[in-house]
């Protein structure tokens, strides 16, 4: 299976040193306007260093906020040209009307939900810059739920180590088919929502 070659050759990778720095790069890119999120690196990375929990945790919670600091930017100084841009590219128009509405009296719990679901950060990223949200409410929020999503995430992973990594050796095909049956209802969701 091609997907379990790939987990398991990130797995190998993700030991080494190094992928600290492609670590902090998606998660800094994720937040603005890559689409792949920094968990797919981040829980092999803790699988294969699991006393490494806690930095590898804050590796990521400090550049996704930082990569959302460039989002709300983009918000800010380029909406009319790539901010707009990336919310097409991602047909969230609607959305982002719907979300427009409500957004400054609800500002910092829309961010801190964000931050901690799957729902896409850079939307919210951009959308809080767009709305002009107060940039000390924006960080914080980003930062307690970045943090407390990839905290919770290595954390767990780090008290369950070998039976975590037994789990999805074992599982692995159940929790792909899994992971991508709940990526399609969240598109579905996002799309129609």
């Amino acid at each position: 299976m091609i997907l379990k070659k790939l987990y398991n050759k990130i797995l190998e990778l993700s030991a080494k040193p190094k992928t600290e720095k492609i670590l902090g790069l998606v998660a800094f890119t994720e937040s603005s306007f890559f689409p792949i999120p920094p968990d797919l690196l981040l829980i092999p990375m803790a699988l294969s260093r699991p006393l490494k929990w806690i930095r590898l945790a804050l590796i990521t919670t400090i550049f996704s906020v930082l990569g959302g600091l460039l989002g709300y930017f983009i918000g800010v100084f380029l909406w009319e040209t790539i901010g707009q841009y990336i919310i097409e590219i991602y047909h969230l128009e609607n959305k982002f009307s719907k979300f427009k509405e409500n957004y400054n009296s609800q500002g910092a719990l829309i961010v801190f939900i964000a931050g901690f679901t799957p729902i896409p950060y850079k939307l919210i990223t951009i959308a809080s810059g767009g709305m002009n949200l107060d940039l000390v409410i924006f960080i914080l929020a980003s930062t307690i739920s970045r943090g407390a999503r990839f905290f919770l995430l290595t954390g767990i992973i780090r008290i369950f180590g070998d039976a975590a990594k037994l789990f999805i050796d074992k599982y692995f095909s159940l929790l792909t088919f899994v992971i991508g049956f709940i990526l399609i209802l969240l598109i579905l969701w996002i799309y129609f929502w």
